[in-house]
């Protein structure tokens, strides 16, 4: 069976100028009650402005017992590693283990660009430091004297240093890869723990995963180990076309792109209930084990529904 998880609408509330956290909090521990399986997180610096997501899912965890938690998607590459390693082994600790690291590389925008540049990180080496630098990050969390770079060339030293605490989890969270381009599912299969895209539809889902798993073998890894998650926006209503129309609107103010653009990007529903179900399950039918979901506003109504959809889909 799928496990399901909830995005907690951190942009949005910062969009509609209310950035309190009780109501993020509350979220999380409806999703919980619900019966959820995670509760996830976005991040971004100044290109979407919002919520340190490392800290508000410190909250989460003190406020929740079973839920996984984790992050939708971090851009490791904006953080020093030696720091995101200590951030991340505490949060690993506060949660109890319960926590995986999504990342991922960033869209080519101009606002991502300027966020970057105003970071001081080059935009076109994020693929290297990312690689690097979770590298470093897992070097650390073995709680072993480090010494970096293992070779002759890298982009931080540290000098017989050791890391305390390490994770709850031995050798760290499982780290998610987002991307479906060739490289991002090769990438994924050599060196990750599991792949977590937006884009692929249900007809491209399971080659796509195919491939990862086959990257896996391809570098003496066993596929099954690895997590195969689909992150998914909807909008749930019985008038499709208003269903529609929200979710349109939601892209739109979210991004500042046109919708139809965006809905060929990342993979959306609009309509009523039972066709969200359908759709979920054809996922899952495609080899997804982890759907984390995006609510179009609504987040009350909305988790009620799929909480619903998931005792109808026997999940």
């Amino acid at each position: 069976m799928p496990r399901l998880g909830y995005l907690l609408p951190t942009r949005e509330r910062v969009m509609e100028g209310q950035p309190e956290t009780a109501s993020l909090l509350a979220l999380a521990e409806r999703a919980e009650a619900l019966g959820f399986d995670s509760v996830w997180v976005g991040d971004s610096l100044l290109a979407r402005p919002r919520h340190d997501p490392l800290t508000l899912l410190a909250a989460v965890a003190a406020r929740t017992r079973k839920v996984e938690m984790g992050t939708a998607v971090l851009l490791p590459m904006l953080r020093n590693p030696v720091v995101l390693a200590q951030q991340v082994a505490t949060l690993d600790r506060i949660s109890e283990g319960r926590l995986i690291l999504g990342v991922g590389i960033a869209s080519d925008l101009p606002n991502i660009r300027a966020e970057f540049e105003a970071a001081g990180v080059p935009f076109e080496k994020r693929v290297g430091r990312m690689v690097e630098g979770l590298a470093l990050c897992r070097a650390l969390w073995t709680g072993k004297p480090v010494e970096w770079p293992v070779g002759k060339e890298g982009r931080w030293k540290v000098a017989s240093s050791i890391l305390g605490p390490t994770p709850h989890r031995p050798g760290g969270p499982p780290i998610w890869v987002a991307g479906a381009v060739a490289a991002a599912r090769e990438r994924t299969g050599r060196l990750y723990d599991g792949w977590f895209p937006n884009s692929p539809s249900v007809a491209e889902y399971a080659p796509q995963w195919a491939d990862v798993k086959q990257a896996a073998r391809a570098a003496g890894r066993d596929p099954e180990t690895l997590t195969g998650a689909m992150y998914l926006t909807l909008s749930i209503d019985d008038d499709a076309a208003a269903a529609d129309k929200k979710l349109n609107a939601y892209l739109e103010s979210y991004y500042g792109q046109p919708a139809d653009v965006l809905r060929r990007r990342q993979m959306s529903y609009a309509g009523p209930a039972a066709g969200a179900a359908a759709w979920m399950k054809s996922y899952a039918d495609a080899g997804a084990s982890h759907l984390v979901l995006r609510f179009a506003g609504d987040h009350e109504r909305h988790l009620e529904t799929v909480a619903r959809l998931r005792r109808d889909l026997g999940w």
